[in-house]
């Protein structure tokens, strides 16, 4: 019933910027937290940000300083602002809904690829 719908991924050169977004659709949506993860290539899923939904946000070691989470919880949205990208941000990038009563939905993800 709710569809976490996600757009922004691209090639981008490393040292450039991409803006991820997710967007909570379908039936209505009481948010607890929305979040970033990602896989790259070989690699286990992991914590790239998250934020609840009165603005707390969390971010990996790795990102710290870099990404920028954000959410909008009137249009039941999530993005993540991404500086200075590096090759081993290539991955592909997952939505990730809690509702406030703790249902978990996933979007189906968006790749991210940063050249050298």
């Amino acid at each position: 019933q709710v569809q976490l719908v996600e757009s922004g991924g691209d090639l981008v050169q490393a040292g450039g910027s991409l803006r991820l977004s997710c967007a909570a659709s379908g039936n209505q949506v009481s948010i607890n937290i929305m979040g970033w993860y990602r896989q790259g290539p070989g690699q286990q899923r992991e914590l790239v940000a998250t934020i609840t939904s009165s603005g707390f946000a969390n971010y990996a070691d790795s990102v710290k300083g870099r990404f920028t989470i954000s959410g909008d919880n009137a249009k039941k949205s999530v993005y993540l602002q991404m500086n200075s990208l590096k090759p081993e941000d290539t991955a592909v990038y997952y939505c990730r809904l809690i509702t406030s009563n703790f249902r978990l939905y996933w979007g189906q993800g968006t790749q991210v690829t940063v050249s050298s």
